[in-house]
């Protein structure tokens, strides 16, 4: 029998699927990447009885990157970025070896059906996999068609089953189209990027961001933060000043008047209107009106619309929302949530949809009154040709997800029953009054029919009180008129679900982008998140931005990405030749990269204002090699070491604490050592920050401690403090941190193994002497008599923490699973 091989974007994906099409008659074995299954089972394919292994990806199989010397920053002019520099694929996590996984699966298969989600990503990663698996499966005869492609919206057996029996092929103009995206943003982000990180970090001191990134749509994001801000900040309040009357009725209640005037910026002017007025005892209607109006239901819902109730209304940020959806519809729950349209298709199952939530607890009975009445058709939306809109696909409780899953499925599912329920309907009331010579007005809503609002409480017509009943000519007593005097006030600061909205209206990113460009510029200290998630941009982004416009707006303004975005759809369409929008559009922004260069010192000038110089950031913590004198420690991100003397900056490593290491000095070039930490039950060595930066040795790279140097006699080195062989890692070597007593430790420099070992021994040493079992070195260990674990009452033991049992019961092995015979936490 032939063999077809399916592949889904994740492995729960796959499952779903498989489980699905087999009838749930399948068998199922891990993959060799331990992360993907294989699911097998026998049916029929193009007629003929088949084997199907069904098995899936993580995301993206590969990723664009320079070619060796292009990644280094300091070896290439990032103008050289443009267009010298070759790019290559490369395994997007090469520890999931999923090129070999792939192609082990693969092999001897006559026919593969791709199930990767359906949007340009997953049309892209379908050519990717194809670049596995076509060179070993089995050739094809007379022309036959071996490769398929299944559409599909929701994880239903309706929407699994359909999609089986109606396979096409996979599009490469949409696959091409995001390879164009891939290229582009990588040569321009990273040129612009490596420029203005190394001009401005080699500067100043206190930036507080550890890259100072450059992106063809991060930036234009970061732009509508900032331009809300200019405005908030260049607003100037006015007073104004307003009439406000009171009148009662017959039952001895009162109404507030709005005045026709609205407002008046002139307060001699409202003084005359009010002496006008106030002295009149009377208000007569001039008119009264009822109206019968109604509040649309919403258009059904798309992945925009989705992110900006997330954040505005569930608190949610919208990667977070995105990851939560994506979730949900992995399991099943909802449809697929990345879709720009509102408009459901002719022959969508509304019905279906809505009878699966009418058990639901908190919504039968809006559900099967609907069902009983008769559905109401969705509005008419924006059809774009991609997904339906996000619809629930199966009930849930509150119990079964639970958290932020369960709000964002309960927001979903209101929603969609709220497009096939009524409008709501309310009846508005307005009467018309004239107190001497100044006219106002009252208004009033009774609601009629709550329609949607029903299931969607919160957007409810607020309730008001009834207007009593009058006519024209009736007359209410005056109770006062008074003069109010108010502020204009300006602008709040931009919500992320304003932002979204600015996004799209303006084509910066895609629905699914669109939360990794916001989520950017948070992580890149660029805005913080304040409360009611609104964005206030930092002194760094309000600089980056104004510096852009002062040199090259069109580098933050959304006019250029926006055309940009069109071409690549167009490529998407097949109307437009992949090399020609490339090469355009590298050209165009190579040359506004040069011009960008020269032009730098208008931004510096800003920075200047803003920021510190390196000699006047920092504190003094360690000396220099060569000039002896102390150098300053900048703790803000990128943590660096800077030498005002010698004008040389050294960088650390991040993401953790550094003080000076007992005054030792390094035995190559005299630097004082330092000590870098990430806490008391993580890692922590010693450093010697000329050599962290120059590595001393041909088998060092840039960026190694002492934890990893190879001097044959230092005695914080390597050769001196190294154990034996990672228990997890391939390269790694355990070594000993002798700065970690009385709870001593041993940890690995290259993975994040840590052992916490020998709990109040008053001295650990390594030995010259190996174990005769396994090659590593020996530990000398020294107990207090009074606190020691050893048998007998001993204080001094020698011993291999791996083999010897002595040991192995004070040892604990922290992060990893072990192959050695350590104990875990």
């Amino acid at each position: 029998m032939k063999t077809v091989l399916m592949v889904a974007e994740k492995p729960s994906l796959a499952q779903s699927i498989a489980k699905i099409l087999s009838r749930g008659n399948m068998s199922s074995h891990k993959g060799l990447n331990g992360a993907c299954s294989v699911h097998k089972y026998t049916g029929t394919f193009a007629g003929q009885p088949v084997h199907f292994k069904m098995t899936s990806v993580c995301g993206h199989v590969m990723t664009l990157d320079f070619l060796g010397k292009y990644n280094k920053w300091d070896k290439v002019d990032p103008a050289e970025l443009f267009s010298q520099a070759p790019t290559e694929k490369k395994e997007a996590n090469p520890k999931l070896n999923m090129v070999k996984f792939l192609q082990v699966e693969g092999r001897g298969c006559d026919y593969v059906v791709l199930w990767l989600d359906c949007d340009k990503e997953g049309e892209n990663i379908c050519f990717e996999v194809l670049d596995a698996v076509l060179p070993v499966m089995n050739n094809a005869h007379n022309g036959e068609k071996t490769v398929f492609r299944a559409r599909f919206s929701s994880i239903t057996d309706t929407d699994i089953c359909n999609a089986m029996t109606r396979l096409s092929e996979p599009d490469h103009n949409e696959a091409l189209s995001v390879d164009a995206r891939q290229e582009l943003d990588l040569r321009i982000g990273c040129a612009f990027t490596r420029f203005q990180t190394k001009y401005f970090q080699g500067k100043y001191g206190d930036l507080d961001s550890s890259l100072i990134s450059f992106g063809p749509c991060q930036t234009p994001t970061l732009g509508f933060c900032v331009e809300r801000h200019d405005k908030i900040q260049s607003f100037k309040p006015e007073t104004y000043w307003v009439l406000q009357a009171k009148v009662h009725t017959d039952k001895e209640e009162s109404l507030l008047l709005d005045w026709d005037r609205v407002r008046v910026f002139d307060r001699e002017i409202a003084q005359m209107f009010l002496n006008m007025t106030k002295l009149e005892k009377e208000a007569w209607v001039e008119a009264t009106s009822r109206k019968e109006k109604a509040k649309q239901r919403p258009l059904a819902l798309n992945t925009v619309e989705m992110l900006r109730v997330a954040s505005s209304a569930l608190g949610m940020g919208p990667q977070h929302a995105m990851q939560i959806a994506e979730r949900l519809y992995t399991q099943g729950y909802i449809s697929y949530p990345r879709t720009e349209t509102t408009h459901y298709p002719e022959n969508f199952d509304l019905k279906g949809s809505l009878r699966q939530q009418a058990n639901h607890p908190y919504w039968a009975d809006s559900v099967k009154q609907l069902l009983a009445e008769g559905i109401n058709r969705p509005r008419k939306g924006h059809d774009a040709g991609d997904h339906p809109p996000i619809t629930p696909m199966k009930s849930a409780t509150e119990a079964e997800l639970g958290g932020d899953a369960w709000r964002l499925y309960e927001y979903i599912t209101r929603h969609f029953i709220a497009t096939v329920s009524h409008d709501c309907k309310y009846l508005q009331s307005t009467i018309s009054f004239r107190i001497g010579p100044e006219h106002f007005t009252c208004m009033g809503k009774t609601v009629i029919s709550p329609g949607f609002t029903e299931i969607m409480p919160w957007q409810s017509v607020p309730l008001e009180e009834s207007l009593p009943t009058c006519q024209k000519g009736d007359t209410f007593t005056v109770g006062e008129v008074k003069m109010l005097e108010k502020q204009t006030s300006p602008p709040d600061y931009l919500t992320e679900a304003e932002l979204i909205t600015l996004m799209e209206k303006h084509g910066i990113g895609t629905d699914a982008s669109i939360p990794v460009h916001i989520n950017n510029i948070c992580q890149r200290n660029y805005v913080t998140v304040e409360s009611g998630r609104r964005l206030k941009p930092t002194n760094l982004g309000i600089v980056l931005v104004h510096g852009y416009y002062k040199i090259d707006a069109e580098l933050v303004l959304p006019t250029i990405r926006s055309a940009v975005e069109k071409q690549l759809n167009l490529i998407a369409q097949g109307k437009a030749d992949y090399h020609q929008v490339l090469g355009h559009t590298l050209d165009i922004f190579k040359r506004k990269f040069h011009y960008f260069v020269d032009s730098i010192a208008g931004m510096d000038e800003l920075m200047e204002v803003s920021f510190s110089p390196l000699a006047a950031t920092g504190k003094p913590l360690s000396r220099c090699g060569k000039c002896h004198r102390f150098m300053k420690y900048i703790q803000a991100k990128p943590s660096r070491l800077h030498c005002s003397h010698c004008d040389e900056t050294y960088t650390l490593p991040q993401n953790g604490t550094i003080k000076l290491y007992k005054e030792l000095r390094c035995p190559l070039d005299d630097f004082e050592l330092v000590l870098w930490s990430s806490g008391s039950r993580g890692k922590s060595y010693p450093l010697c920050p000329y050599c962290y930066n120059h590595p001393p040795f041909r088998d060092m790279k840039k960026g190694m401690g002492c934890n990893e140097c190879t001097h044959p006699t230092c005695q914080h080195s390597l050769s001196m403090l190294g154990i034996g062989q990672c228990v997890e890692c391939e390269n790694g070597v355990l070594v000993l941190d002798p700065t970690s007593g009385p709870k001593w430790k041993v940890a690995c420099n290259t993975c994040n193994v840590v052992a916490h070992c020998f709990e109040n021994a008053h001295r650990v040493r390594v030995s010259a002497d190996t174990c005769n079992t396994c090659e590593a070195a020996l530990l000398d260990v020294d107990f207090n008599k009074a606190k020691s674990p050893l048998p007998g009452n001993e204080t001094q033991h020698t011993g291999c923490i791996f083999c010897d049992p002595v040991f192995q019961e004070l040892v604990e092995l922290k992060h990893a699973a072990s192959c050695h015979p350590m104990h875990r936490e």
